[in-house]
């Protein structure tokens, strides 16, 4: 019987991390100009979309056929007579005017956290941000709603990442002995649009700060879900929670430390009834800690943006909410590393 042998060492996964930004800005790039918003609308030439986007004729080829070797993008023809169109995820998942869009937080990636993340050797070495906050700007949170266009790509942003959670969210989880969700910093009521959207039964609340309120009453309009969504303002550290069978919170806990964390999560356990279900949408990182990559870069992103924000486990999660009062904790699988702890009161 012969041995295994040894895989040889390969330099392969080492140049393709090491090089991944360049794969990285091409498609963060392919966003911001609303290219794959373009093409949802049909197959172009290269020549149209070189007017389209604004694009110098020098590298526009490269460009696109990038896009193709990438799999975003199909090709037909050849240089001078191609026509490009969408791959297939990129038409659901990259056209602005689909509900099904994530491109929000591919924008603020490309618009704010790319040119932070040049700093992360500065973040691990001091324990600092390396956001505004750096050069004496306002925190990351008084920032972005002090400023509207700021606030509106936030949410989107936030709204983008979570697209796919939200759409798995709102058909797995069994909503049917519960009637009411209050979803805990809303943004711009996406998840409560998609339960809505899933769940006839079901009448939610989206509470945010009064900020939001407009973009989330406006995006929640546009979908006509008014009548069994409300928007309602207040702030999750001064104020009560709104009493529901459901709590949610997508991508909130992270943001804050732990001290932070515990207090909110005590504050669902006192707004739920006996048997309500308090749902955390989050990149919940393996309990070993050696597979969810995405889920404990996110934390590195935590510690780049915030004075005290990280990611957990969901073993981190289990201690926090029985600490809290809650009886029974389970993970759901969402979309690519994205899971939802949920505990039942």
């Amino acid at each position: 019987m012969e041995e295994s042998t040894p895989s040889e060492p390969n330099p392969s996964k080492i140049m393709q991390i090491g090089m991944g930004f360049w794969a990285s800005k091409t498609l963060l790039t392919a966003v911001n100009m609303e290219l794959f918003t373009h093409l949802a609308k049909g197959p172009l030439s290269a020549k149209d979309i070189q007017d389209k986007l604004g694009l110098h004729e020098r590298s526009v080829y490269d460009f696109l056929d990038t896009l193709v070797a990438l799999g975003f993008l199909k090709r037909t023809g050849l240089k001078e007579s191609s026509i490009y169109s969408n791959s297939e995820d990129s038409n659901l998942f990259l056209d602005k005017d689909k509900p099904s869009y994530i491109g929000g937080i591919l924008e603020m990636s490309n618009n704010r956290l790319y040119p932070f993340w040049n700093d992360l050797e500065t973040c691990l070495k001091t324990g600092q941000p390396q956001n505004e906050t750096k050069n004496g700007g306002a925190p990351l949170f008084e920032a972005i709603y002090a400023n509207e266009d700021r606030l509106r790509e936030f949410i989107h942003g936030m709204g983008g990442v979570q697209a796919g959670n939200f759409m798995k969210l709102a058909h797995d989880f069994d909503f049917s002995k519960y009637k009411t969700l209050c979803d805990v910093g809303g943004s711009g009521g996406n998840l409560s649009i998609h339960v809505a959207k899933n769940n006839s039964h079901m009448k939610c609340i989206s509470f945010d700060l009064p900020a939001v309120s407009p973009i989330a009453q406006a995006n929640i309009d546009r979908f006509g879900f008014g009548d069994r969504i409300e928007v309602r303002s207040g702030d999750f550290f001064e104020d009560d929670l709104p009493n529901a069978d459901i709590i949610t919170m997508g991508n909130i806990l992270h943001d804050w430390s732990l001290e932070d964390k515990k207090m909110l999560i005590k504050k669902a356990y006192n707004s739920l009834p006996d048997g309500g279900a308090f749902i955390v949408v989050e990149n919940i990182i393996d309990n070993e800690r050696n597979k969810n990559a995405f889920g404990l870069m996110m934390s590195l992103n935590m510690a780049i943006e915030t004075d005290g924000g990280f990611d957990f486990t969901a073993a981190d999660f289990e201690k926090w909410a029985k600490e809290a009062g809650f009886s029974k904790i389970d993970v759901m699988p969402l979309a690519g590393p994205s899971s939802a702890a949920i505990a039942i009161k």
